[in-house]
């Protein structure tokens, strides 16, 4: 059934600009606590960066394709648990392979067939031993701190009191790792030459904090290293799946969504702001940007000039990604115990473009993302985005072929005969991101960490305005979807510690 037309102007206490997952989850906090929320949103339906899209009887998940920490206890949990909706349905990944040059390595969701594997596969030498023993350490703790709502950068008196109690005698020592790197974590322990051990720890921080071992912020490495003893889970559907659930339970609470909608500027002050769209203006008492930094700077003009330190620093801390979206018969991804692979090709090259490549297929039976018989199948490689600038039509057609091309190529190490009859082959790149996404020059997943620019150093979610706040994965604690979630927890907090403020002298 097609919803009405939204009338303007509308009116609620809290706008929230971006449906992506962030923006979504902030929403859903504050409608679920009593505040009427209305989230705009430029592109046709929510998702942002954790969407889908539609082709053929398949769904495809264009960036995220699982839900990290969504287990119980689990930070995305808590979200859940917060807003009153049940688990989502869907398939608890047991892991994954990584494909190195010269030997495969499982990650396993299991913690004992972890420690076992890493050993067999990547060496058994005290060091070693000592290596992985320091980052579960770090990472035991610093999730732990995560799904108890430790704050960061702090701000405030409050917020460094919260995080001495929310890390304890036992994690505060561990807070002098802030400034360290993964490369001084390895070169410590006279790994750094360590070829395959660097290879694979390589490919799993360019995928979760978007950095080199050198330049990785070591805690961020450590947890980003052990996502999957978090839990991953790819819902039933895909990210589709995912998002008709969540969106249908925001609805069921009074929460509204205006789709195909775009902020174009927001002005006025603290209990009245205005939120100007392409549809008409948006009365609201609180704002929440989840878009990127740069966009939330150009549309919001009382943050620009403390969002330009920012910008500045992270200009050229940028990326983009290369997706490529197939559809298959089933028989072309069979024979492999796993649904997820994440490949390496060359120790001596760089990352990215192909070189480092996470290739995700939906689980079988699972007709909400592939017609019956078939399968649905991404493949995501991270991409600089100066190469694809400045292109010309056919230059661009080009070079995305060629990617593709290559991409599917290389997935075939894992399924030798990927796309040979496949019903849906389409490629997404950087112009694809930001003709569909929004994101300027189609940069993704906010900056390259490292020591500069997380943690104590990220864009907080309040720069000091009344009224505006920020969410999404230009701020801490950043990338992914358990980030996402836990950065609308501690904005959702900060809105209604003000709302009750201002409520109180009204």
């Amino acid at each position: 059934m097609r919803r009405a037309r939204a009338r303007f102007p509308d009116s609620c206490e809290v706008a929230v600009l971006g449906g992506g997952l962030a923006g979504m989850a902030t929403a859903a906090r504050l409608q679920a606590a009593g505040v009427s929320t209305l989230v705009v949103e430029a592109h046709g339906h929510v998702g942002g960066c954790a969407g889908y899209y539609r082709r053929r009887g398949f769904s495809f998940d264009v960036g995220a394709t699982t839900m990290v920490d969504f287990e119980p206890g689990g930070v995305g949990a808590e979200l859940l648990d917060r807003i009153g909706m049940d688990p989502v349905p869907g398939e608890a990944l047991p892991g994954y392979v990584g494909w190195l040059p010269d030997r495969t390595v499982t990650l396993h969701r299991d913690a004992g067939a972890w420690h076992r594997e890493r050993l067999r596969a990547l060496g058994d030498t005290p060091c070693h031993r000592a290596f992985w023993s320091h980052l579960d350490h770090l990472a035991e703790v610093f999730w732990d701190a995560s799904r108890a709502g430790i704050r960061l950068p702090m701000r405030r008196p409050a917020d460094a009191v919260r995080n001495l109690r929310v890390l304890g005698p036992r994690g505060l020592p561990l807070a002098r790792h802030m400034n360290t790197t993964l490369g001084d974590a390895l070169a410590r322990h006279g790994l750094r030459g360590d070829a395959p051990l660097v290879g694979l720890l390589s490919m799993l921080v360019e995928d979760t904090v978007h950095s080199t071992v050198d330049r990785a912020p070591l805690i961020n490495a450590a947890l980003g290293v052990t996502i999957r003893g978090a839990g991953l889970t790819r819902a039933h559907g895909g990210m589709r799946g995912f998002w008709r659930r969540f969106v249908a339970h925001y609805r069921a609470m009074g929460g509204r969504i205006h789709t195909a909608c775009r902020a174009e500027r927001v002005i006025g002050r603290d209990g009245a702001f205005e939120v100007h769209t392409g549809r008409g203006v948006v009365h609201a008492r609180q704002v929440v940007s989840a878009l990127p930094a740069d966009t939330t700077a150009r549309i919001v003009p009382g943050l620009a000039s403390r969002l330009k330190p920012y910008l500045d620093r992270d200009a050229a801390e940028l990326g983009g990604a290369i997706a490529v979206f197939l559809g298959v018969p089933e028989d072309e991804v069979a024979g492999q115990e796993f649904t997820h692979h994440q490949l390496m090709h060359d120790y001596g090259r760089p990352l990215g473009d192909g070189n480092n490549m996470f290739v995700s297929v939906s689980a079988p039976g699972d007709t909400d993302s592939a017609p019956p018989g078939h399968r649905a199948v991404m493949i995501s490689t991270h991409t600089g985005l100066s190469g694809w600038t400045g292109l010309s039509a056919d230059a661009y057609e080009a070079r995305k072929r060629e990617i593709g091309e290559r991409l599917v190529g290389l997935a075939r190490r894992v399924h030798p005969s990927l796309g040979e009859r496949a019903l849906v082959w389409d490629v997404g790149t950087p112009r694809s991101y930001e003709r569909f996404a929004f994101r300027p020059r189609g940069a993704v997943g906010g900056p390259h960490q490292s020591p500069g620019n997380a943690n104590q150093n990220a864009i907080p979610h309040s720069l000091g305005v009344p009224g505006l706040w920020l969410a999404g994965d230009s701020t801490w604690p950043g990338l992914g979807t358990v980030a996402c979630a836990l950065g609308s927890r501690i904005v959702a907090d900060d809105v209604l510690r003000a709302a009750r403020r201002t409520g109180a002298r009204r």
